[in-house]
């Protein structure tokens, strides 16, 4: 069991380099960020559990300019941005994602969401009913494009004519890929047909069960149910981390507030002791 830690990073916020460094230097393994383009002012698209939008959503960075900055500044944290993969261009996101992988040694991994505001995904011309499609299609593209040196895709909505591009990832197979959201059955589908790992919204009681029902699904389907990595936010106590390595999750991230410095640094310090202690004995195995 490993502890990352997992935040938004905006304009308001500790800057990037600032909790990279803190974060590396108090034990913890990874900095996880989430992806926001914009937010329309129409609104049309309550925030899940229909409370205000918080104010993070309108002024989050640029999760690849940000985790760059980050890999730069450290050398052994993992930088995961968890990108809106049908909002963007899958032959330019693969090639920043090649480029950051390469620079940073292969310290970092893809996140991939699937997107929960209408209104920010039809500024992007994406139909929201597509976005399923779109995001198993150019997470393809990608793959190929790092994988091949004549690389093509020919998808349903997703073509790329033989192309060579590089640079390529550090790994023929890319980064590995985890999927966010909820575990219903779509999700499910998704995970077993082309992901690495599963990092869930959050942490209830309905957990376990889900969690149960990826792996017997998986068993049918014919894939290794082990080789679906778990990750999940939650807090760094020790009842909570216990209860997750027995469902076989490989790292716990901390949610960090989205705050200045004089918030996030004395709450980084209150949790070094444990992270440290999980990910130096996680090394040492």
């Amino acid at each position: 069991m490993r502890l990352g830690a997992t935040t938004f990073l905006t304009d308001r916020s500790i800057e990037p380099v600032e909790l990279a460094v803190a974060l590396e230097e108090r034990g913890f393994d990874s900095l996880w960020i989430a992806e926001h383009t914009h937010i329309p002012v129409s609104r049309r698209t309550p925030f899940p559990g229909g409370e205000p939008l918080p104010e993070m959503y309108r002024r989050a960075y640029d999760p690849m300019v940000a985790l760059t900055a980050a890999a730069m500044a450290t050398e052994h944290l993992m930088v995961t941005a968890v990108c809106l993969v049908a909002q963007h261009d899958p032959i330019v996101l693969g090639k920043q994602i090649a480029c950051l992988d390469r620079l940073s040694n292969g310290r970092f991994w893809f996140g991939v969401g699937f997107g929960w505001n209408v209104d920010e995904m039809e500024n992007h011309g994406i139909d929201p009913a597509d976005r399923w499609t779109l995001v198993r299609e150019k997470v393809g593209a990608m793959r190929a494009l790092w994988r091949d040196d004549e690389a093509g895709y020919d998808g349903t909505l997703v073509k790329v004519a033989p192309s060579w591009c590089w640079p390529k990832p550090t790994t023929p197979s890319g980064p590995p890929v985890f999927l966010g959201g909820a575990g219903g059955p779509r999700m499910r589908e998704h995970l077993i047909d082309y992901a690495d790992g599963w990092l869930p919204n959050h942490v209830g009681p309905d957990t376990p069960a889900t969690l149960a029902a990826l792996r017997d699904e998986a068993t049918r389907r014919g894939r290794d149910p082990d080789t679906i990595r778990l990750i999940v936010p939650g807090p760094a106590d020790p009842k909570f981390l216990e209860a997750q390595a027995s469902l076989g999750c490989e790292r716990v991230l901390l949610p960090v507030p989205v705050a200045s410095r004089e918030v996030v640094l004395p709450y980084l310090d209150r949790h070094a002791a444990v992270a440290a202690e999980l990910n130096v004995r996680e090394r040492g195995s």
